[in-house]
Order: structure tokens, then C-alpha cells, then sequence
């Protein structure tokens, strides 16, 4: 297992990164999550989701199980120290955001205020 999430800023746990790899392989793409930060959503900032070509210039890299998390630089001064997984509940699946600078968020988890 290769996990540089012990160095890395942000981290991607192995429920998502095995998510990550199946989606990207259904897609032909390769493994690389991108996760950014935007204004909008129920609490003022929302996360956005997104399957990647490549990293690009000046993004920070989480690897777990080979598949890689990228983020750019303005979206990781919000995301710093969070952790990425893939859950399954009654109410459906989705990747979820544990973000520890996150003063609140909504009931979907899918925004979150400073």
C-alpha cells in the first residue's frame, strides 16, 4: 500500500480511493481525484469533485492505494489537514469531507462555512 497521506496536507482514505480506481477505470481515465474548494452551496463555500487527467502545476498529491488526490493551491488553504472518504449509507453514497478548519457545514455535507 502506498500512502503519503502521513505527509501530505490532505488525504484520501482507502473507502475512496477504491472508489476513485473504479470509477476511473469504467471512465478509462486515470485514478486521479481532484478535489477544489468554491463559493456557493448551503454554508458559503461548497466542495467539487472531479475525476483528473493529471495533476497540474502547484497541486498538492495524497496517494493511497495508487490512486492520487489532487488539490490546487487556493482550494488547500481551506482543506488543509481534511481527509477524503467514500461512505454508503441508507440515504445513498457519496464522498464526503472531513475538514477540521470547518466552523459548520449543512445537512448534506456537501458545503461548509469558515
Amino acid at each position: 500500500m502506498t500512502d503519503t497521506a502521513l505527509t501530505s496536507p490532505v488525504s484520501l482514505a482507502p473507502s475512496a480511493a477504491a472508489r476513485v480506481a473504479a470509477i476511473a477505470a469504467r471512465q478509462g481515465k486515470p485514478a486521479i481525484l481532484r478535489l477544489s474548494v468554491e463559493g456557493g452551496g448551503c454554508s458559503g463555500f461548497q466542495y467539487k469533485f472531479g475525476l483528473a487527467d493529471a495533476p497540474e502545476e502547484g497541486d498538492t498529491i495524497a496517494e493511497t492505494d495508487g490512486v492520487r488526490l489532487v488539490v490546487d493551491e487556493v482550494s488547500l488553504g481551506l482543506l488543509e489537514g481534511s481527509v477524503v472518504e467514500y461512505v454508503e449509507s441508507l440515504g445513498g453514497a457519496a464522498f464526503r469531507v472531513t475538514n477540521p478548519q470547518a466552523a459548520s457545514g449543512c445537512g448534506c455535507g456537501a458545503s461548509f462555512a469558515i
